[in-house]
């Protein structure tokens, strides 16, 4: 089983073409020794040639072109892409469904129904791609059992609710349900090696560590340093928190948790904003990353598990 990293950053990109951060304007000067990334979004393949592609990023045309198992070319117009599965229902997350219109048939999708419903009336994806290809949802339960993407039989999925915000445009940014953000364990049915895959974290709960510390890799949360990095540089007046996201440092924060996972367990950070000072490759926080184990997802890292 193989999982490509398409995008490592969180919305924006980095950089982010309006930022002039410390980060963004030093990569942009050449001053600062850092790799530029593609908003957050992975894929999932146990044949190499049908892929599950999980979020669907504003940047999806770009990564598709530097993925070229993605266009396995197998007939006149072809796609890689089998399936989308969406984690949630954030701009960064869904807007690249448009780019997949120009498909023959409907688009296999499948999101949680909290999900579905804001991509179909609060951002009405849905509707828009009724137009084109057309959508055929399948309904994402969160129970604990294993489920399965269409066109994808050797790849076992499990859905896992999180504490996290729906987007700012949905009604129920301030009144959260379970459903409007998961997390996704992929399981490897020839080895039992498991993946979590949660690019969207505000809290990680006992049952949560729990199931993570039974996993061979988790890919997790890396949006923010401090929970109050935006607010310090004037960026936003709201905190890490207040946008669904655990912050790496501080006490219960992040690192903590990977902390307390056994040690033959990989860990890996993604959804990086290009705000976070892990992006400089000499700060000291990507040090103290690297001191704990901790790795940092980028543009086409591959991941075997």
């Amino acid at each position: 089983m193989l999982l490509r990293v398409l995008g490592s950053s969180a919305g924006g990109g980095f950089p982010q073409w309006n930022c002039n951060c410390p980060n963004c304007a030093g990569l942009r000067a050449g001053s600062l020794r850092a790799r530029a990334r593609t908003q957050s979004s992975v894929a999932v393949t146990a044949d190499g040639q049908d892929w599950l592609l999980v979020n669907a990023s504003p940047d999806l045309l770009t990564q598709i072109q530097q993925t070229p198992t993605l266009q396995p070319a197998r007939s006149l117009r072809d796609s890689g892409i089998a399936a989308v599965l969406l984690m949630d229902a954030q701009i960064d997350h869904v807007t690249g469904l448009l780019m997949l219109r120009e498909r023959k048939t409907p688009l296999p999708l499948l999101a949680t129904p909290e999900v579905l419903s804001d991509i179909g009336a609060g951002f009405p994806i849905t509707q828009i791609l009724s137009h084109y290809c057309g959508v055929a949802a399948q309904a994402i339960v969160c129970d604990g059992r294993s489920f399965a993407a269409p066109g994808l039989p050797g790849i076992a999925l499990q859905a896992v609710t999180l504490s996290s915000k729906p987007p700012p445009y949905s009604p129920f940014r301030g009144a959260p349900r379970p459903g409007d953000n998961i997390g996704l364990m992929v399981t490897n049915p020839a080895t039992g090696a498991r993946l979590f895959y949660a690019p969207g974290l505000a809290e990680v709960t006992p049952d949560l560590l729990a199931l993570m510390a039974r996993c061979s890799v988790v890919l997790v949360d890396g949006t923010f340093w401090t929970n109050d990095e935006m607010q310090r540089l004037g960026l936003s007046n709201k905190a890490a928190l207040d946008m669904g996201h655990l912050p790496q440092s501080g006490a219960g924060g992040m690192l903590d948790q990977l902390a307390r996972l056994p040690a033959g367990v990989r860990k890996v950070l993604i959804h990086i904003n290009n705000t976070n000072p892990i992006l400089n490759e000499d700060s000291p926080e990507r040090a103290e990353l690297a001191a704990q184990g901790v790795e940092l997802a980028f543009d086409g890292m591959e991941i075997e598990f």
